[in-house]
Order: C-alpha cells, then structure tokens, then sequence
C-alpha cells in the first residue's frame, strides 16, 4: 500500500468511527461494526455489541420478529427502508429513532446491509395526533414511570399526567397501560 492508499484508509475508517449519526454494518442481522455514535446512542460499547444479534437493541422478541418480517418484505427489489420505531438502550431505557438501512446484496438484502439510526427524543407513533406534553407522558408511560413519577420528573401534577395519558390512550385507541405499552412498542 502507498502512502495515498493509507491516508484514505484512515480517512474513511475515520469518517465511520466519528459520524455525527449512529452507524452499523449488519450481516444477517447480526452486528458487524458500529460507530461511537451507537455507543452513544445506546449506551453499549462497540466491543459488546458487535458479533451480537440486533436483537439485543430491541424491547421484544415480537418487534424484532415483525421488524424483520417488515424489512425483508419491502427490501424485496429496493435497496432503501426508513422508520421510526423504539429501541431499548442498555441501560433498558426505551427511546424513539429513525432507522434508515441500505442493503449492499440486494438479491439477499439481509447479507450485507448498512444503517443509520438517530434518537429522537420525545416522539412515539402517531406523533402527529399527539401534543408535546402527551407525547413526553408516553414516552415516560413506555418507560415504566408511575403517573406521581411521571409527574415528578417533568414537574407537573400526577393528577395533570392522567389527563394526558387518558388522551393519549383515547388517541391511540387502547384500554389501558399494557395495551399502549405493546401497541408504542410492538407496533412501531
């Protein structure tokens, strides 16, 4: 190799390592290599992520399970899949992000594909039919805080917090906080 030859080596591993959005290479779903943004975003390190399924990055078996039902159906003749949907963090946090990948094998798209992945705070499903404070409560509801906690944390009555969660659960159509949680979560 000549010195050009290094220098762009570097430059594009560079480039990878340090993106300023969360990026990951996937063999069969299973975690090839990551940048620090994904360490970032989800709190694993690179060396306990890659080698692993991408399941471990996902709140259930049932959303992995559809997510990739989902992905291979549309990657089927497209090289290009974005949404929105939760992820769990290690620290078992939820959080909403867009996940944008590329098959680089479209014949096979699950053979080698690239990702993106970007936290957005503060934004579950049918965001747009939800407001900001109803939009926070859930997130806090997906994250197993009890109406007094939710309250606390954003600096509102517990009282306030059941009004908005009773809209957000007349909004997303469900009787209660199990059936939000699975539809936020097994839905997205």
């Amino acid at each position: 190799m000549n010195y050009d030859q290094i220098l762009e080596a570097d430059l594009n591993m560079t480039g990878f390592m340090d993106a300023p959005i969360g990026l990951m290479v996937l063999s069969n779903r299973v975690i090839q290599r990551v940048n620090t943004e994904i360490e970032h975003i989800f709190g694993w390190g690179r060396e306990e992520l890659e080698g692993q399924s991408i399941r471990i990055l996902y709140p259930s078996s049932v959303d992995y399970e559809k997510t990739g039902i989902r992905w291979r159906r549309w990657l089927d003749g497209r090289p290009r899949y974005t949404d929105e949907r939760f992820m769990q963090c290690r620290s078992g946090e939820i959080i909403w992000t867009r996940a944008s990948g590329r098959t680089l094998t479209l014949a096979d798209p699950f053979r080698l594909m690239v990702w993106t992945f970007q936290h957005l705070e503060h934004r579950p499903p049918d965001a747009a039919t939800l407001t900001p404070r109803e939009r926070e409560v859930a997130r806090y509801i997906v994250n197993g805080y009890t109406s007094k906690e939710t309250g606390n944390a954003m600096g509102i009555s517990p009282r306030t917090v059941e009004v908005h969660r009773a809209s957000v659960m007349k909004k997303l159509g469900v009787q209660n906080a199990a059936e939000l949680v699975a539809k936020m979560i097994v839905q997205s």
